[in-house]
């Protein structure tokens, strides 16, 4: 039965990539991705064999200590967690719960995250080919922390399988994956740093880790090349024991998945509320700005946009501390209020389908264009204007708010404005409705990068006034040019994004069924 499961692992990811090529393209790039990491890691772990024991017993411990930690919290965060042998499959057959067990532990090694850990892991026996115990020990502990890392995120899946099929829960922790992704620079530079800065705190850390389940197994190696076969034979006990309670609380909660699995409906269903459809106007704008804002909160799609400008004043400030120049800050609210505002450039194709209730309901093209504009607006303004005052309040330079604020504001109307004819005129391949915000569905890829990058260029020459006057002020140092960009770029960005709303509402009108036929392709 166990080699039964394995096989099922096997054939589930070969007809996976047999029917989806780009899935193939996908796994190609993610294994040429962890081969280079497995090579970098299984290299370091060589040279380690020349090393001192000290060092070399610290970045075996630490290293397996993070790797446990990993395979914890990863499924956690991970909403895409693969499921090719979810348990909840099994409900209806009668295998053996020891069986099942070995099956589905073992299953996991069968993958890029499982063979590279293993990989690395059994390269610990080179760290340590300085005697016989030492291979033995470093063997033996490979096994038991791969092992350990298997059955620890068995037991974090399982345990939150119920809380992973709630759709709120797949955006939420979709949307906070992007956080780290962000914040990876700042990250890995202050880990970097604190390391430097703490060589000699870490091998007292890694000897505390050695006496904890993270680190038990990773320290064999090294305690029995020091002659310490007294802590060696303690911490093997303490990894067997760990890895034998992980094991019994997957197999309770895995009794319990099998009776009872997750359930992903809704529960209770909440009625006779309008939300926001009962607060704004009832006119047709009003009723597509609620749409759209309800679309800004709850879809991972829209709001995962949002999630990273709050991030962009940590990444700025942290580059500005490693130059000791804080220049960049100037363009905070412009480069926000264009992430932002381009957000629309795809809303119809990000509705898919949904779009078809526009149509029925007859909205004419400019309220279209005008709701979906009004709700980006309604959060966008607060940002650009809040970033451009911080931004001199940072670095103390008010002279040259009117200027960031003007090419912030040009930038944020006329990037709207233009959002509204292009979406209302080309549609593009999206992640659907539901899906990750990380998913990139098949289409014309061609077709897509033409019309985005054909757009920015187009928003480069529409505010080229605004940037003009921004550049004159940084050059001369002259005030003046600052408060005329605040003047151009509210006045400009205003007549262009009328423009563009009328202009758009008006292709609208005229291709709705044609835009609705392009999308519905794309299902």
């Amino acid at each position: 039965m166990v080699a039964h499961l394995l096989r099922l692992k096997l054939t589930l990811l070969r007809n996976g990539l047999r029917r989806s090529p780009w899935q193939l393209v996908g796994l190609a790039f993610a294994g040429l991705y962890a081969l280079g990491l497995i090579f970098t890691l299984v290299l370091a772990l060589v040279l380690l064999r020349s090393a001192d024991a000290e060092i070399a017993q610290t970045a075996v411990v630490l290293g397996g200590s993070a790797a446990v930690l990993g395979w914890g919290i990863i499924p956690v965060v991970a909403s895409a967690t693969d499921m090719t042998l979810d348990p909840s499959r099994f409900t209806t057959f009668a295998i053996p719960m020891r069986q099942m067990l070995a099956g589905l532990a073992l299953g996991g090694l069968i993958g890029i995250p499982g063979l590279a850990t293993a990989l690395v892991a059994l390269s610990t026996v080179v760290t340590w080919f300085r005697g016989v115990l030492p291979v033995l020990g470093a063997l033996l502990g490979a096994a038991l922390g791969v092992m350990t890392c298997i059955v620890l995120s068995k037991v974090v899946t399982t345990a939150t399988a119920s809380l992973a099929a709630s759709r709120r829960f797949k955006d939420i922790s979709a949307i906070a994956f992007m956080v780290p992704l962000v914040l990876l620079g700042p990250i890995i530079a202050g880990v970097g740093q604190g390391i430097s800065n703490s060589t000699a705190f870490l091998p007292d850390f890694a000897g505390v880790l050695s006496w904890t389940p993270l680190g038990a197994a990773w320290s064999l190696g090294g305690e029995l090349h020091a002659g310490q076969f007294g802590p060696a034979a303690v911490k093997l006990l303490m990894a067997v024991a760990s890895l034998a309670a992980l094991a019994w609380c997957w197999k309770v909660l895995l009794e319990r998945a099998l009776v009872t699995p997750p359930y992903a409906g809704s529960g209770k269903r909440k009625g006779s509320r309008l939300g926001l459809l009962g607060i704004l106007p009832p006119v047709p704008a009003g009723a597509v700005m609620a749409r759209s804002l309800t679309y800004w909160v709850r879809d991972p799609r829209y709001s995962g946009s949002l999630v990273v400008i709050p991030l962009l004043p940590v990444v700025l400030v942290f580059q500005g501390a490693q130059t000791g120049e804080y220049s960049s800050l100037a363009f905070l609210a412009p480069i926000s209020a264009f992430i932002i505002a381009w957000s629309i450039s795809a809303d119809v194709s990000y509705d898919n389908t949904a779009f078809a209730l526009h149509l029925a309901t007859g909205v004419s093209g400019v309220a279209d264009r005008l709701g979906r504009a009004l709700a980006c607006l309604s959060f966008a303004l607060p940002v650009v204007v809040i970033f451009a005052v911080g931004s001199a309040a940072f670095t103390g330079d008010w002279s040259g708010l009117p200027g960031q604020l003007g090419l912030g504001l040009g930038i944020l109307f006329t990037c709207l404005g233009l959002a509204s004819v292009v979406s209302a005129r080309y549609t593009v391949a999206v992640p659907l409705p539901g899906d990750s915000p990380f998913k990139k569905p098949p289409g014309n890829v061609g077709q897509t990068l033409a019309v985005q990058f054909g757009g920015m260029l187009v928003l480069v020459v529409l505010v080229l006034p605004e940037a003009a006057l921004m550049v004159a002020q940084l050059v001369t140092g002259n005030s003046l040019f600052g408060w005329l960009n605040l003047a151009v770029g509210t006045v400009l960005g205003l007549v262009l994004f009328v423009l563009g709303v009328r202009l758009g509402g008006k292709w609208l009108d005229a291709r709705g069924p044609e835009l609705l036929a392009q999308v519905a392709v794309n299902k």
